[in-house]
């Protein structure tokens, strides 16, 4: 699993069915400037600006679409309100 911000969203006519109604999130990796644009599948209600937990789990792909086997490399499963960094400031 991952760090990432979520930076936009995809909009699309025409895709797979076992993408119904799911949000297609543009995510830029943390703590890596360089690192490409990616995308995502939204299970969690991530918006523009969260930062999200990424799974490439074949297995998170297949819990969030409820497809065995999904046209989905990369979900988001979690929103992260406090990184333990911050929380190791709070404490020290």
């Amino acid at each position: 699993m991952r760090q990432a911000t979520v930076i936009g969203h995809v909009v699309a006519e025409a895709k797979h069915a076992s993408l119904d109604r799911r949000k297609i999130l543009v995510l830029h990796e943390r703590g890596d400037d360089d690192a490409p644009l990616q995308l995502a599948i939204d299970a969690v209600g991530a918006g523009v600006g969260s930062v999200v937990l990424v799974s490439d789990s074949g297995a998170a792909g297949a819990a969030a679409t409820g497809v065995e086997y999904p046209p989905v490399r990369s979900v988001v499963v979690g929103i992260i309100d406090t990184s333990a960094e911050s929380v190791a400031e709070l404490v020290l």
